[in-house]
């Protein structure tokens, strides 16, 4: 990774006003070729383009016409200019003078031409296609407005694109700025305060083994705990299944720290460690305790529990839900509990010493060895952001920003999702493959139904958004190459050459196995959830976060954090992958100009939430009552 000085605010992602850069010239977005001088004086406001060019037509131009009746004005009044001069017996050094204005009036007339000559053939070198699909030929010239324009000379190493979105990519490397901070909230956390008694559990036991990967398995957790008090019953510590897909033998206490777990919510509810011995024997299965997804349906209300599980509880003395992910409603549901919800996530979880000491290293390298703290780094690593602060010995130093971009294109995720990304024949076969051997059911559903085309899931939105898609969110939102960012995720679905977008235009881009040593990331190999915990605290700590996916629960947890946290300082860019696909889809054609103002309304348009929407997950929406208070 590639240093930059401090002392140039290189990683500032604020931006600074772009009327203030030397190297900027100014050019009206619309230029008059044949106006008056007054005439020509252009507005920002203006439409870019140029109407076509009737030189290329092969008709006569305005200025032809004017020119041409000039010279012939000029011609006519000579002739007759000299046959007065014969008639009066005039002087030769009157004709002298005459033919010599003349001959100026042809030069000044060659040299308009010759300008006129040079503007058509720039012109032609901008031209574009027609909206309305026609093959005339006609001129576009696209214009930035007048503080952002920079001048810069090609060099003989200049970076030629490929692919799908290369042209894009072209013009994305000449156009980056930063991103604004949002205004900050008038919410603040309050899911720690309670208002009930502490409930004794006396219903029997519930168990749970959750599924998925670590932001799966944290939802889980949390629902868990609300059922539990519902069904007035003890909560046995969870356990996280094992996944073929994310191989991890992790379990609760591997990832979390478990006595804090327990102590914090025993004035909600009492959880122990394990199963009493009387009931360890038991048979589940055979009883009928085990409860499984399909036996739940998805975000099912407090109802359904008081209905279906408390008999099966108070009859077996122990329910085993296996799954349990999102098989919990978030309305209608009461107050305390909603609340109970927000309590768990935010304040119950907490990783383990070992996860907070290496992501105390993570942050502080990311931030340049600051001297202060990040603004979450208290909720997210404890007393050792503090640790580490102490022990630098360079205290004065200004800290660096950074962006946090989580890709979620792993193979699971693109190959899930039936889209294509550019790869063509060996792309749809290597996919096809995958799907075969971790998603067989989706397998047998394409042979017996006819699923939505690829280019139609496109369209709807429904795709993973592609590294180069996602490099060109963030290049027309103005993020300027020296920007730091923070690449999450696991192994990108195309390896290195998917990642040479993001390179090209933003070469301080890292992730943690470039900023922690082999030593360091040690502990943590062959556990993906635990390295999707650094992953986690990386990007929540970030000091600007960009999702790919809206419904990635690892995004969606980390927005959740930081809103709840952040105290609106915190800025997060959600994607509309809809309106973003209405717009790639003319990547061969749009000015970039028009490119950015599109992708910034459409990011715009998700940035407008300051409450949870009725229905929407606490976890990603916590300005609610239940979980935040207001300050105003």
């Amino acid at each position: 990774m590639s240093s930059t000085s401090n002392t140039n605010n290189s990683h500032d992602l604020v931006p600074e006003s772009k009327q203030d850069q030397p190297n900027s010239i100014r050019i009206p977005d619309r230029v008059d070729l044949w106006a008056s001088p007054r005439s020509r004086q252009g507005s920002p406001s203006q439409s870019p383009r140029l109407g076509p060019s009737r030189f290329l037509n092969g008709e006569k131009s305005g200025a032809s016409f004017v020119v041409g009746e000039l010279l012939g004005k000029l011609w006519g009044d000579r002739k007759k200019q000299s046959k007065k001069v014969r008639r009066r017996g005039a002087k030769l050094w009157y004709q002298k003078k005459r033919v010599k204005g003349l001959v100026v009036v042809v030069a000044l007339v060659g040299l308009f031409f010759l300008v006129d000559w040079f503007m058509l053939l720039r012109l032609q070198d901008h031209r574009v296609r027609p909206r309305d699909g026609s093959s005339r030929n006609s001129s576009s010239v696209s214009v930035q407005p007048q503080s952002q324009v920079k001048v810069k000379k090609p060099s003989k190493g200049k970076k030629h694109y490929s692919g799908i979105y290369g042209r894009l990519l072209a013009l994305a490397a000449h156009a980056l700025a930063e991103e604004p901070v949002v205004p900050t909230s008038a919410w603040r956390p309050c899911a720690d305060q309670r208002n009930w008694e502490p409930d004794e559990g006396k219903n029997g036991y519930i168990m749970i083994t959750a599924n998925g990967g670590i932001n799966q398995q944290r939802v889980a957790v949390c629902n868990a705990v609300v059922v539990a008090r519902l069904l007035n019953a003890t909560l046995v510590v969870p356990k996280f299944m094992y996944s073929s897909v994310w191989k991890d033998v992790s379990q609760f206490s591997d990832i979390y720290q478990e006595e804090h777990f327990i102590n914090y919510l025993a004035p909600d509810i009492r959880i122990v460690k394990q199963l009493p011995e009387e009931l360890k024997s038991l048979d589940l299965e055979a009883i009928g305790s085990i409860v499984t997804d399909v036996d739940v349906m998805k975000e099912s209300k407090p109802s359904f529990y008081l209905k279906n599980i408390l008999p099966i509880l108070l009859q077996k003395r122990v329910v085993h839900f296996v799954g349990f992910g999102n098989r919990l409603a978030f309305d209608p549901i009461p107050f305390q509990l909603q609340r109970l919800r927000c309590r768990c996530n935010f304040h119950a979880l907490k990783f383990l010493p070992k996860i907070q000491e290496t992501a105390a290293l993570l942050l502080e390298r990311l931030h340049k060895h600051s001297a202060q703290p990040g603004l979450l780094d208290h909720y997210l690593v404890g007393p050792h952001a503090v640790s580490a602060i102490i022990e630098r010995n360079d205290r004065a130093k200004k800290p660096s920003r950074y962006l946090a971009l989580h890709l979620r294109f792993e193979i699971d995720m693109v190959a899930h999702s039936l889209c294509e990304f550019g790869g063509g024949e060996e792309e749809r076969r290597e996919l096809e493959a995958f799907r075969q051997i971790h998603f067989p059911a989706l397998t047998e559903l394409k042979k017996t139904e006819k699923l939505p085309s690829p280019a139609i899931l496109r369209s709807e939105g429904l795709c993973p958004l592609s590294p180069e898609e996602s490099i060109l969110m963030l290049a027309a939102l103005s993020f300027n190459r020296k920007t730091q960012i923070y690449v999450a995720g696991a192994q990108i679905y195309g390896g290195t050459s998917r990642l040479a977008a993001l390179t090209n235009l933003y070469p301080n881009l890292v992730t943690k196995e470039n900023l922690l040593s082999p030593a360091e990331l040690e502990p943590f190999m062959n556990f993906s959830s635990q390295l999707a915990a650094l992953d986690f605290i990386a990007c929540t700590a970030a000091d600007a976060f960009a999702m790919t996916d809206s419904g990635s629960q690892l995004s969606s947890l980390v927005s959740g954090y930081r809103i709840y946290y952040g105290g609106g300082k915190m800025p997060t860019i959600r994607p509309n992958k809809r309106r973003l696909a209405d717009i790639f889809v003319k990547n061969n054609t749009i000015e970039w100009k028009v490119f950015e103002q599109r992708v910034r309304k459409a990011v715009r348009q998700t940035k407008n939430v300051q409450s949870r929407p009725k229905g929407r997950s606490v976890y990603r929406y916590p300005r609610c009552k239940e979980c935040m208070c207001r300050t105003d």
